[in-house]
């Protein structure tokens, strides 16, 4: 594991800011309780500064994964989001979007959302704005992309697109075999 490069960090501090913004100084920490990004096999982590001192004694290629997996970068060095980091989006996500019970399961096989899904969207949500995606019950099942503000979205019918699926939760069963894979 290695530090991130300066134009690796402004990509994915790019990528985080849109959906914490301002809270990404919370993620970081301070003092005792520093988090530090880690690369690993094109894969950034997200792990405590003690623990990622004591993985440089673990020889490089034998190291498969330590901390929380936020994404990896593509070979054009774009960032890319895992699921894996929706625990850490959801605490010190900007915007949320609640879902309907009903808009659940055509969210985790990997639908887009629609307007008839949509329980609550908060006021001054702009077109594509990075939100989590929870279920009525605050619970986090992925995160997207906004469609539409929230002034367009009221005036949509029911099928309209509201919200662009970027990651969720049924991606664990979808992808089993190659969400963890180097390479």
């Amino acid at each position: 594991m290695r530090p991130l490069t300066e134009e690796e960090t402004q990509t994915l501090f790019r990528k985080l800011a849109e959906y914490v913004g301002s809270s990404l100084k919370l993620l970081l920490g301070d003092g005792a309780d520093r988090y530090v990004f880690r690369l690993s096999h094109n894969r950034v982590y997200y792990v405590r500064l003690s623990l990622a001192n004591f993985a440089t004694s673990i020889p490089r290629d034998q190291l498969l994964s330590l901390g929380i997996c936020m994404g990896k970068f593509t070979k054009t060095g774009k960032f890319r989001l895992h699921i894996t980091a929706l625990p850490i989006l959801a605490e010190h996500a900007r915007v949320k979007i609640w879902i309907r019970p009903n808009g659940v399961m055509p969210f985790l096989y990997g639908s887009n959302i629609s307007n008839a899904h949509v329980a609550r969207l908060p006021e001054n949500v702009a077109e594509y704005q990075g939100v989590v995606v929870c279920t009525q019950d605050d619970v986090p099942l992925g995160f997207g992309i906004t469609a539409r503000s929230t002034a367009e979205a009221r005036r949509l019918d029911p099928t309209g697109i509201v919200c662009f699926r970027q990651s969720d939760c049924g991606e664990y069963l979808r992808d089993e075999d190659t969400l963890f894979a180097s390479g």
